[in-house]
């Protein structure tokens, strides 16, 4: 069985156990959340899309922690024009584990 989610503007598929990092959810590490835009679920031959969300559907997962991903760089260069700019940015995250799919 597994869920495809909406959370920071993304999609995610999930299943129950996995950990994911999703776009940063103001809750405490330790806290239980309720993820209620469930786009499909799907349990077997059983498939259910919703438009746009699963009715009664619902994802329950736990905060693990708060985190930075990994730095991206940014360069911007104009060849033979003596600009160069660097920039970089680290997107904040949420690690969720996902401990049941309610469909």
């Amino acid at each position: 069985m597994y869920a495809v989610i909406k959370s920071g503007g993304k999609q995610h598929r999930v299943v129950q156990g996995e950990t994911l990092k999703v776009e940063l959810i103001d809750a405490e590490p330790g806290q239980s959340l309720t993820l209620k835009d469930v786009l499909m679920v799907v349990d077997g031959q059983d498939i259910r899309i919703g438009t746009p969300v699963v009715d009664g559907a619902s994802v329950v997962a736990e905060v693990l922690r708060h985190g930075r991903h990994e730095k991206v760089r940014i360069v911007k260069m104009r060849r033979r024009k003596h600009y160069r700019k660097q920039a970089g940015h680290r997107q904040w995250f949420t690690e969720l584990k996902i401990t049941g799919i309610n469909a």
